[in-house]
């Protein structure tokens, strides 16, 4: 019991409870085998659930801890305070453990989450309703509420980073130090406002009512502007 104590003291804590619920899967198999194979219990919806279950790995549907089932033709999914006080409770707060208890909600502890595909729909030439339906709630919300409390949660919020987190998997045996959550939390969020970007220009069509641009490309240069400066390029 010192031994976790201390390991917390210094931020590392060990993955005990995972939310899955990805539109990519591409990938994920060796994850969810490693996570199966470390005793990690994981939640899922719809069609992770089922992915997941065709592995052979046992998952708990989130209807289950919800109690609610997916309404709204699947809009509403995750949007329940059991699953966003297991992402959201701070660890060393009593108050927030007693009312975990209270409440029957487990601390989540590993959050991978995507976000539906809304530049590439609305690059297909999608109607308007097929691109309203791609604009992600649950997942973004998922996605800012991990990587707010990355003190205590691994948000992975692309299958970019699926490579990087089963690594860390791999080499620690399901263990996170804090640096390593931080520099996850980091891309959520910028995945997050590149998002909200690309549905604001979506909206604004031609009106220049304001200019949002999210850069993701950056080329670094040799030099800075002064010696002791990093330069960037960046272009639109």
């Amino acid at each position: 019991m010192q031994g976790i104590d201390l390991l917390k003291t210094n931020g590392v804590i060990k993955i005990k409870n995972a939310l899955i619920s990805v539109f990519y899967k591409d990938n994920l198999e060796p994850i969810i085998q490693k996570l199966n194979e470390l005793g990690v219990t994981i939640y899922s919806t719809g069609g992770t659930q089922k992915f997941i279950e065709k592995q052979g790995v046992s998952v708990i549907p989130v209807e289950d801890l919800t109690s609610y089932p997916s309404i709204l033709g699947g809009r509403v999914k995750t949007l329940h305070p059991k699953v966003f006080g297991g992402i959201l409770s701070r660890r060393e707060l009593e108050s927030d453990q007693n009312q975990l208890a209270e409440y029957e909600i487990p601390e989540l502890d590993l959050v991978i989450v995507d976000l539906y595909p809304f530049e590439e729909t609305v690059a297909s030439g999608a109607d308007e309703q097929d691109v309203i339906e791609k604009i992600d709630i649950g997942g973004i919300s998922l996605i800012r509420a991990a990587a707010k409390n990355f003190k205590d949660v691994v948000i992975v919020s692309s299958k970019t980073q699926y490579g990087e987190l089963l690594e860390i998997l791999n080499d620690k045996q399901g263990f996170t130090n804090l640096e390593e959550r931080k520099q996850f939390a980091k891309e959520a969020f910028n995945i997050s406002s590149h998002y909200d970007s690309a549905i604001f220009n979506y909206f604004c069509n031609d009106e220049a009512s304001a200019f949002k641009s999210s850069i993701q490309k950056a080329q670094t240069l040799r030099y800075g502007e002064n010696p002791h400066q990093k330069g960037v390029f960046m272009a639109i």
